[in-house]
This record gives C-alpha cells, structure tokens and sequence, in this order.
C-alpha cells in the first residue's frame, strides 16, 4: 500500500497553498482592478523574440473554432498578433502592428509577479471495485436542504456518500486528491478502453486546508525545504493510512463529471494548449487577454539559473485560487505535465497586449 503513494503525480501537491480548479463560478466579482501602466520606451522593458510562436498561432485559431464570440470580442487584437508574429517575432517589432504594452503592478508595484503551473493528471480506474481499486471517485450528490453543506472529507472517505454517486474506482487516494486540486483529469479504465475526461463539478462547501502548511507547522518539513522531493519523502516514510489521516486535515471535498469530450477546456471552453494557456483572476486578466511574460527557465531538476524566456500567453481559464496578479500556466497531460506544474512557484514580469 505504501508503494502506491510514491508517485510522480504527488508534484502537484507542490501547489497545496493553491487550490486549482476549473470553475468560473467560484471566481468572486469586485470591481475590475486598474493595474497597469503603460512602457513608453519598450526597449528598456523587454527584448528578444518569442519562444512559443506556432503554439499561439494554434491557440488563437482554436479560440476561432470552438468559441467565436470570444474569437469576435478580441479579433482585431488577435488579427494584429498574428501578423506580429507571421512577420518577425522580435517583441521591438509590435508597435509597428498597432500593439502596446501595459505592465502588470504587484502589490508593491515592484512588477513581480506569482507565477505557477497545472496540468491534467491521468488516473487509473475502474467502473467497479477490484483488487487495487478501491477509491471511489465522485459526482456531485444532491443537496439535502436540511444541511448547509454535504460532507467534509473524513465523511465522505469513510463511505457516507450513497455508492449511486460513485464514477469510478482509482488505485489511489492520492491521485483521486491530485485530481481535485487540478481540476480535472484524464481517466484510464484500461484494456484499451476509450480514455475519459472528468470535469470538476462542484465541491461540499468546507474551507480548503493547504496540507503542505500543515506540514511545515508540524515539523514535518522545514519551510524552506517545501519542495517535489520532500513531499515525495514524507509519503515514501508513512503508510497508506497515514496518508488518509493527512488528506483528511483537508475538509474541502471536490466533485467530478464524466465528459464525452476529452479534449482538456478550459473555463472559456476552449481546448488548452500546454505553455501557452493560462489561468487568471478575470477582474485583472479578462478572459481572451493576451499576455507577454518573461518566464524563469527552470532545468530538468526544477533549479532557476536565473534565466528567462519570453512567451506569449492567452487567458482562457480560471482558479479559484487565482486571485489578483497571479499566473497560472497549463503545462498538460499526463506524468512529465506533472513535473513541470510541480515545480514552477516562483516571479516573472508580466505585460497585457492591447
């Protein structure tokens, strides 16, 4: 049982102090933030040319097909870029296609701003309980009016739910957790059976508990050394139960819903592509929005040699964790997406095209 906890997926625990989930309707509505200024003198800003040109020419041409009023309300934005890009690369050559520049503020306008990654994790599972699969996967049950909320997450672990509510089995309870903080995940019934897209669908109404705090105030791990291979450790030295007493800290419980569709949308509705989509709070980065941010290159071990590459990014998704002048970068499907989103907590600059 210890075994199976010891996975690479566990990288997204990486982000425990960020709950990620797919869902605009849990995004609060204050007042759109006036955050930006203007960079007159774009060559003292930032250089170089972009590193993801066909990935955002793909990307613009999938918000055209699967969702054209959002294509229509940015198309003369979207029509500029794909010039911008189609002719040279160079960032000194947007004004010349009618595009500015607005810097994204921090809090302390210092222009630093959080950037972080998600991804979709693939979850093996069966229709019915057998051998390893034993850890039922939910849809949202219906609301008993005499409760506030449905159960909290010891509850619900310890079988209160009704078994009709059940989607399927996982070998892991922790990937089933891992699930839940991305938002969505690819799930695998084996023996060449058509892969199946679950969408987050609701969640029971507790407060969300970051486990990784936890961890760190207990003395389990020093702050410091929060990172992919200490988590990894702690759950390589407990049982599966232990583990089950952990996840449980968190009260918060996520629901999910079986698509037919399994290409990866986001909350636009449009398909992600991995580097170039991003989640945003949509009162800073409206949905649509194009960004150009200057993203910490990070090696294959997660380490920053203070280097930079330039990426055009496009908002089509939104977190419920994503609050203010924050990023959030898709990186995609599967074990390697994984890595990458588990790493990638850390500062870039960020500036809104317009």
């Amino acid at each position: 049982m210890k075994n199976k906890i010891i996975i690479v997926l566990i990288t997204s625990i990486l982000s425990l102090c960020s709950f990620k989930k797919n869902n605009s309707e849990k995004v609060h509505k204050p007042n759109v933030i006036n955050n930006t200024i203007q960079k007159k003198n774009l060559n003292t800003a930032i250089n170089g040319k972009i590193s993801n040109l066909e990935d955002v020419l793909r990307q613009i041409q999938k918000i055209k097909k699967f969702s054209p009023k959002l294509y229509n309300k940015n198309i003369k934005l979207y029509k500029s870029v794909n010039k911008w890009l189609k002719f040279n690369r160079d960032i000194k050559y947007l004004k010349l296609f009618g595009i500015n520049l607005f810097k994204l503020k921090n809090i302390n306008n210092y222009g630093n701003i959080k950037i972080t990654s998600y991804y979709t994790p693939i979850i093996h599972a069966k229709k019915k309980p057998e051998k390893k699969f034993q850890y039922p996967i939910y849809a949202m049950p219906s609301f008993q009016k005499k409760y506030n909320r449905l159960p909290n997450r010891k509850n619900i672990y310890n079988g209160i739910l009704k078994k009709k509510y059940i989607l399927a089995y996982s070998n892991s309870l922790v990937d089933n957790f891992i699930m839940e903080i991305q938002g969505s995940g690819i799930v695998d019934y084996g023996f060449h059976k058509p892969l199946t897209l679950f969408k987050y669908s609701g969640e029971n109404g507790w407060p969300y508990k970051s486990i990784g705090n936890f961890l760190i105030k207990n003395g389990d791990i020093k702050k410091e050394d929060m990172s992919m291979k200490s988590i990894i450790k702690w759950f390589s030295k407990h049982t599966s139960l232990e583990a089950k007493h952990l996840l449980e800290i968190n009260n918060s419980f996520v629901f999910f819903k079986q698509v037919k569709n399994t290409l990866v949308c986001g909350s636009s509705s449009v398909p992600l592509i991995a580097k170039t989509s991003i989640a945003t709070d949509k009162n800073v980065i409206k949905p649509g929005n194009i960004i150009l941010a200057q993203i910490p290159i990070l090696d294959e071990f997660g380490k920053f040699n203070n280097k930079y590459e330039n990426r055009i990014l496009i908002s089509l998704d939104v977190g419920g964790s994503i609050k203010g002048q924050k990023i959030d970068i898709y990186q995609g499907i599967g074990k390697h997406a994984g890595i990458k989103a588990g790493f990638y907590n850390h500062y870039g600059y960020v500036w809104i095209l317009k």
